[in-house]
């Protein structure tokens, strides 16, 4: 676990290094558009040279999304399901 701005335990581990990123990786990730400036949380599914594949919710396959391949990766709003 990790700690917030505030101290208080998170209960999240992120990898915020995308140079050591790996499949079952939790990552802090973004949302173009209207959900610009909302965080998210996501498991990487997929890591490839240039994306990741994130799952909000890693046991529901329609969750799949692509994002960039950053520290906190992007995803485009018209991606989400």
């Amino acid at each position: 676990m990790t700690a917030d701005m505030m101290g208080e335990a998170c209960p999240f581990d992120f990898n915020f290094d995308p140079a050591t990123f790996k499949v079952g990786d939790w990552v802090s990730y973004r949302v173009t558009g209207s959900l610009d400036g909302f965080p998210f949380a996501g498991v990487l599914l997929e890591v490839h040279d240039d994306h990741v594949v994130i799952a909000a919710d890693p046991e529901a396959v329609d969750s799949r999304m692509r994002g960039t391949r950053e520290s906190r990766p992007v995803v485009q709003e018209a991606d989400i399901h």
